[in-house]
């Protein structure tokens, strides 16, 4: 179990970091800014889904060999904070990049006026955040 507990975390986090930090930054290089933007786009889409999937299969196996007292731990609550992440990013905060996408109405935009570049920092934070909590995941000591 514990092969599989090392390659979750490397899978998920590592997906993370590379996604965010080496390809997405080449992509917008490389390519025109809307294809850059749909091929991350669907990079991001690909390791939310891996993150919901290791996330829980990792929650699953702290409380299985820890018990209850395994939420006393930091890697516990890295691993929910992360989950929480995921879940907003994807479910909530990438719908609402998608239909500005489609609106494009740059008139709305500004520093709180709910358009798609507030939307988008708003997301690139929230991965940000994630992606820390990964690091303090794999460098925690509990």
């Amino acid at each position: 179990m514990d092969g599989l507990r090392a390659i979750t975390r490397t899978f998920w986090i590592g997906g993370l970091w590379v996604i965010g930090l080496i390809v997405t930054p080449v992509l917008f290089k490389m390519l025109d800014t809307v294809t850059a933007g749909m091929v991350a786009g669907k990079l991001f889409a690909g390791i939310a889904w891996v993150g919901l999937v290791c996330g829980v299969f990792l929650l699953v196996d702290n409380v299985w060999r820890n018990g209850v007292r395994g939420m006393k731990e930091s890697s516990f609550w890295l691993i929910v904070g992360m989950l929480l992440c995921t879940v907003i990013n994807h479910f909530a905060v990438t719908p609402i990049i998608a239909e500005l996408k489609l609106q494009m109405n740059h008139a709305a935009e500004g520093l709180f006026g709910g358009g798609f570049a507030t939307w988008h920092a708003i997301s690139s934070l929230i991965y940000l955040v994630q992606s820390l909590m990964g690091l303090a995941y794999i460098l925690r000591r509990d």
